[in-house]
């Protein structure tokens, strides 16, 4: 019998396990119960895939969406293990034959939704030998999850009807109240319990506040000619918005897909089988997109409003970089959406578990410290050390003396009666004649005008800073006027010294002009670099190895094998199959098409010797070059930075020498240039 190593080698074509991985599979097989937390993208699915391939009888899938079955269905076709799914997309007699196939041994893993798992339940007791149940997504099952489904609870009975089948819930997220609701609900036995490193090094986090309409579409716009012809999701609070920001990217020149639940579920699925065979490359969505979404190359994912909780903003940008890739993350954060949320959570049925779950949220987009430490905190791994990776690391705040712009905003509150909302408040310190004011004799405040030296956007964070605080809160049952806490009225009457963060101004754009796709997204291969076009050309390979199987081109090949196959330029079958990713299905399937496509490259440009063992291990990788541009992608540009870019520039050197120079991604080199006039 094989071992475990070799399984994952031979049909996976990975070298290592992943942290855990190993222990969680030998419990399986050892027919013991447990509980897998593992952040989206840390490798769940190959925790069950292996015990099945090594045990007699089949494994059982429990997932909650036809989409998300037919992904992992056809990622194991990819590698040649045999699955099949029972739902209700199936025809009769596709049923039938997958039944069959069940009796007679020929699959190992069969996929199944709760609710059908129910119904097949006498027919699985009688009929199939068993060899483990894996519950997906199985904070589902709990009421405390941010994803409760009430089919879920059915699947305590399991260990009735199965008393000797091991069952192994996996979940990317679960607090500890989540996790306990998961244990009681399926009543597992004793379960080991495994929490993975939520830590996925490979994203970076970003917060933006304060953003006006106009200043986020600007933003989006910069993010998308950074990742010319990359997937990323833009998700939004509600569909409205959503249909509003797809309309407005629309306008600029982007292919872009929407995706929201009052759509017909033809056209969601339109829209996101589009998203994942590469057809579209950006979808504006709600919540309701993502679960089934199993894309391992999506290169950022931008919150356009606040989450409702960490839980979901954590799985939510666990859909960007599964192939370990650096990815974007951006969250814009503002003073309604945090409304807005509070006013859903005070009427929601678990009013006190949602607000403290909002204020976590808050705390996160508010932060001042490491935005990843507060992320690993929260799901329990303490860390107490900067990632570097995260907009806070990168450029720590500046603090000053704000004690008199609190003091004039708590004294223009308190001189209302405390009947102004934050707009109001803003208006009136900054002096705005507008009707609604002047009809309440607002105008003749000693604190009108008091501070109109500060812009409106510049007050609209103030305010945030104040209310996280505690210098002020919002009175919901007074339509949203803002009430001055005793701790305010200490700062304005005891004149307590308040520290503020500094507020940068954003650039302002230099072009107002919409202009077209062609010029909002350019190509990003001007310099004919040989490694890019290397991978241009594997990638349309891939595309079409897809298109023949009905497959994602991601499912095919990651990108990061890709990668691969470009640094190492494999020209025989034995050094294709030593590739990341490529095990001995795809060896055998595909190996001979990229071969030869390598081979011909390689006398297209007269490479005449593949790279030596001391060439191959001096030369930077793909990963570590794109880890150095990852990281100083956004530092901030000094005047001898800009000088030598201008000089270089004018010398000819091309947007990808300028981009080795500078360990910046082409969206960052492009950027200045333009600031600089260069073109």
């Amino acid at each position: 019998m094989k071992t475990p190593l070799e399984i994952l080698k031979s049909y996976y074509g990975y070298n290592s396990f992943r942290p855990m991985q190993a222990e969680i599979i030998t419990n399986a097989l050892l027919q013991n119960d447990s509980l897998v937390l593992m952040p989206t993208g840390g490798g769940k699915s190959i925790c069950f895939q292996i015990p099945a391939l090594l045990q007699n009888g089949i494994t059982v899938v429990v997932s909650p969406l036809i989409s998300l079955m037919k992904d992992q269905i056809d990622a194991l076709h990819a590698n040649g293990i045999q699955a099949e799914a029972l739902n209700s997309g199936n025809s009769v007699s596709k049923d039938v034959l997958i039944r069959e196939k069940c009796l007679n041994n020929e699959i190992k893993l069969l996929y199944i939704s709760p609710e059908r798992l129910i119904t097949e339940i006498d027919w699985m007791q009688n009929f199939l030998k068993i060899s483990l149940f894996a519950i997906d997504e199985a904070h589902c099952i709990s009421q405390w999850g941010h994803d409760f489904r009430p089919e879920y609870t059915q699947l305590g009975i399991l260990h009735e009807y199965f008393p000797h089948v091991p069952i192994m819930a996996l979940t990317a997220t679960a607090d500890k109240i989540t996790k306990q609701d998961i244990i009681e609900r399926l009543h597992l036995n004793h379960p080991q319990i495994y929490v993975s490193s939520f830590n996925r090094p490979n994203l970076s986090l970003e917060v933006k506040r304060g953003c006006s309409e106009k200043e986020k579409i600007k933003v989006l716009l910069d993010v998308i000619r950074r990742h010319n012809n990359e997937s990323g999701i833009i998700y939004c609070m509600t569909r409205k918005t959503a249909e509003k920001v797809a309309h407005n990217l629309y306008e600029y020149g982007v292919v872009v897909g929407v995706y929201h639940a009052g759509m017909s579920i033809k056209e969601r699925n339109q829209i996101q089988d589009d998203f994942l065979n590469d057809r579209i490359h950006v979808v504006v969505a709600t919540i309701a997109f993502g679960m089934g979404i199993d894309k391992s190359n999506v290169r950022y994912v931008i919150h356009y409003n606040l989450p409702k909780s960490i839980e979901n903003f954590y799985q939510e940008i666990g859909r960007g970089g599964r192939d370990g890739l650096p990815t974007e993350t951006l969250l814009f954060f503002n003073l309604q959406d945090l409304i807005t949320l509070r006013k859903f959570a005070e009427e929601s049925g678990q009013k006190e578990v949602n607000l403290e779950k909002l204020k976590r949220m808050q705390e996160y987009a508010e932060a001042h410290i490491c935005r990843r430490r507060i992320l690993l905190n929260y799901f329990g791994e303490i860390s107490d050390c900067a990632c570097n990776n995260c907009d806070v690391c990168k450029s720590p705040p500046e603090f000053f003396d704000g004690t008199i712009i609190v003091q004039k905003a708590l004294s223009a509150i308190l001189r209302t009666n405390e009947t102004v909302g934050f707009t109001m408040a803003i208006d009136i310190l900054r002096g705005v004649l507008m009707a609604n004011l002047m009809s309440k004799n607002f105008h003749q405040l000693k604190t009108f005008g008091a501070g109109r030296d500060i812009p409106f956007r510049e007050w609209k964070d103030y305010f945030l800073q104040m209310l996280h605080m505690g210098f002020i809160e919002i009175a919901y049952d007074e339509e949203r006027h803002l009430k001055v806490t005793q701790l305010g009225k200490n700062v304005l009457f005891n004149r307590l010294q308040v520290d503020l963060v500094r507020i940068i101004p954003e650039e302002k754009s230099e072009n107002k002009k919409k202009r077209s796709h062609k010029s909002i997204i350019q190509d990003n291969n001007e310099s004919g670099n040989k490694s890019d076009i290397l991978f241009e050309r594997l990638r349309n390979l891939r595309q079409n190895l897809a298109e023949k199987n009905h497959w994602p081109a991601y499912i095919v090949m990651s990108d990061k094998s890709l990668h691969a196959l470009v640094d190492e330029q494999p020209i025989t079958l034995e050094e294709f199959g030593e590739i990341f990713g490529i095990g001995k299905f795809k060896r055998e399937a595909y190996g001979e098409s990229f071969v030869s496509l390598i081979k011909e490259f390689q006398d297209e440009y007269g490479i005449t010797k593949p790279k030596t063992k001391m060439e191959k291990t001096t030369q930077m990788s793909y990963m570590d070059r794109q880890k150095q541009l990852h990281e100083h992608a956004y530092a901030p540009w000094t005047k001898k930075d800009d000088d030598y870019l201008v000089e270089l520039y004018k010398e000819g050197k091309s947007i990808k020498e300028l981009m080795e120079i500078f360990g910046r991604n082409s969206g960052a080199i492009r950027s200045r240039l333009r600031k600089l006039q260069c073109f």
